[in-house]
């Protein structure tokens, strides 16, 4: 069961579901599961996302008998700002939070599923503003201030989910080191380890022998571009 959110995240699972993974359930935060909609929602309010649900139910229904009932098993969530441990800011940006120099859409349910999940896959797009040493405001908890205090804290709290375990980027894919530390794992072609530190504002963990990600087949290039994405709103 993976709940899902709109843009990057959503073409992410619907690829997943058209190819490697057909019996994967999407949950939407607004209540749906399984829906199967026509094309990829604008906002999470779109009615095209309810194209072909199962159920449709109340939002207190989903966070509280589903999610925080243990029963989610992948969340999905992207980031204005994210620092070396996962920590999520989509809260504001600069200042204070009274008076920010941008306020963004807040948390949602982010706060929730980054707790809750059993697993959390943040999508973003890399870059020195984003990659941030500090976040500005922590919307969701990653792996706090290491993976020892994240630990002790979720077990202290009774958070049923371990964190985040991987950032995917428009350069790499990242996993957690035992310190709970975002690591380089893979680059992107034509991607440096150079192109991946310069868009980072920490000394950035590499592994030993960093992967090349494999391009995209064919058929998920037709998914994204022929059924997903043909206006290119996410993807153009």
């Amino acid at each position: 069961m993976c709940f899902d959110g709109v843009g990057l995240p959503n073409i992410a699972i619907n690829i997943a579901k058209g190819t490697v993974a057909p019996d994967l359930e999407l949950v939407y935060d607004e209540g749906t599961f399984s829906a199967r909609p026509a094309r990829l929602p604008l906002s999470i309010g779109n009615p095209t996302i309810v194209t072909g649900a199962t159920a449709v139910i109340s939002m207190f229904e989903l966070f509280a008998f589903y999610l925080q009932g243990g029963l989610v098993d992948v969340g999905f969530l992207g980031a204005a700002q994210i620092d070396r441990f996962g920590n999520i800011n989509t809260t504001v940006i600069g200042g204070d939070y009274d008076r920010p120099a941008t306020r963004l859409p807040g948390s949602g349910g982010a706060a929730d599923i980054a707790i809750n999940a059993r697993e959390v896959f943040v999508i973003m797009r890399q870059s020195r503003r984003s990659f941030v040493e500090n976040i500005d405001f922590r919307t969701s908890p990653g792996n706090l201030g290491g993976a020892e205090a994240a630990a002790e804290t979720r077990r202290r709290q009774g958070w049923n989910g371990r964190g985040p375990t991987v950032v995917v980027t428009d350069l790499g894919i990242y996993h957690f080191n035992e310190r709970g530390e975002m690591r380089l794992d893979s680059l992107h072609p034509g991607v440096s380890v150079r192109d991946a530190r310069e868009t980072v504002a920490w000394d950035l963990a590499v592994a030993p022998e960093v992967a090349s990600t494999p391009p995209p087949t064919d058929e998920e290039l037709r998914l994204i571009r022929v059924e997903l994405d043909p206006g290119r709103a996410y993807t153009g």
